[in-house]
C-alpha cells in the first residue's frame, strides 16, 4: 500500500524525469536545426504527439502553438539557460533564439548524439538570412508534426539528406519532406537572385519536369522515390516572372500545375526585394 508520503515523492519524482526529458527533447531539437525560436519549440515539443503519417499534401503553414505549450517551452529553455546548456541572443525581429552552448553539445555527445555547440550560429547574420531560415524552419517545424518525413535547412546544407553534398541535380532545398515515395521540394525565396543564378533556376526546374514526365518514374531522386511538387514560397510577383520566363521557355500551363506549387500569402515578406 503506498502512503500519502510515498505517493508524494513518487509525483515529485515523475515531475523531475518529465523535466528532465522536456530538456533533452528541446536540446534535441536544437541541435538539429542549428536555432529555434520558443514559439518552434512549443509548436515541436509541447503540442503532443506527431502524426504518425500525414494525411494528404503538406500544410505549409506555421504550425501555431497553444499559450499552455508556448509557457512550457519558456519553463524549460528558462532551466536549460540557467543550467548553460543553451546559448541565447536576440533576432532583427526582436525574437529570442535559442542554440547549444558547449555544455549542451556535451551533454548530447553524453548520449551518442552528434552535436556541435551553436555559438556560431547566432553571431553576425542579416535581417534577411534569419527571416529566410525563420520561414524554412517554420515549414519543417511543421511537416514533422504533420507526420512528414522532414530534411531541415541545416541537416541539408551539411549534406544529411538524400541528396548528400551533390544535391539534386546539382541544387538543394531549403526544405524536403517526404511521404511514403512522394517528395517536396521546397524553395524559400527569400532575396533577388543573380542572373547567372536565376538562368540556372530554369535550367533545373526543366531537368525535373523531364524527370517527372519519364514514363519508368524517374531517376532524379533515386530509386523508389518520384517528385510530388517544387514548392516556392514567394511573392506574387516572383511567381508571375517564373511563370513568364518558363512559358517563354516552352513551358506550358499544363507543365506548370504538374510541377509547380507557389505559396504566396502564408509568409511576410514586405521587406524583401525580388526581381
Amino acid at each position: 500500500m503506498t502512503t500519502p508520503f510515498q505517493g508524494d515523492m513518487m509525483v515529485k519524482k515523475d515531475g523531475r524525469l518529465l523535466a528532465r526529458d522536456n530538456e533533452t527533447r528541446v536540446l534535441r531539437a536544437i541541435s538539429r536545426a542549428g536555432w529555434l525560436r520558443t514559439r518552434d519549440l512549443a509548436a515541436l515539443c509541447f503540442m503532443g504527439r506527431w502524426a504518425s503519417k500525414p494525411s494528404g499534401p503538406p500544410g505549409l503553414g506555421p504550425t501555431a502553438p497553444t499559450a499552455s505549450a508556448v509557457r512550457m517551452a519558456q519553463r524549460t529553455l528558462r532551466r536549460l539557460r540557467d543550467g548553460r546548456l543553451v546559448i541565447s541572443a536576440q533576432a532583427p525581429d526582436g525574437s529570442i533564439i535559442y542554440a547549444l552552448s558547449e555544455g549542451g553539445a556535451r551533454l548530447l555527445k553524453e548520449a551518442g548524439l552528434a552535436a556541435v555547440s551553436g555559438k556560431d550560429l547566432v553571431r553576425g547574420y542579416s535581417a534577411a538570412y534569419y527571416r529566410h531560415r525563420c520561414i524554412s524552419n517554420a515549414i519543417a517545424v511543421s511537416g514533422i508534426v504533420q507526420g512528414f518525413r522532414v530534411s531541415i535547412e541545416r541537416e541539408i546544407a551539411q549534406g544529411l539528406w538524400l541528396g548528400g553534398d551533390a544535391g539534386i541535380a546539382g541544387k538543394r532545398p531549403d526544405v524536403l519532406l517526404r511521404s511514403g515515395n512522394q517528395v517536396w521540394h521546397v524553395e524559400v525565396e527569400h532575396s533577388r537572385k543573380s542572373q547567372k543564378d536565376y538562368a540556372a533556376l530554369l535550367v533545373w526546374l526543366t531537368k525535373v519536369l523531364k524527370d517527372k514526365m519519364r514514363p519508368d518514374g524517374g531517376q532524379l531522386l533515386g530509386v523508389g522515390l518520384s517528385w510530388a511538387k517544387v514548392v516556392f514560397i514567394c511573392t506574387p510577383a516572383f511567381q508571375a516572372k517564373l511563370c513568364r520566363d518558363l512559358a517563354t521557355a516552352g513551358w506550358t500551363p499544363a507543365h506548370i500545375a504538374l510541377l509547380l506549387w507557389f505559396e504566396t500569402a502564408l509568409y511576410g515578406f514586405a521587406d524583401i526585394l525580388f526581381p
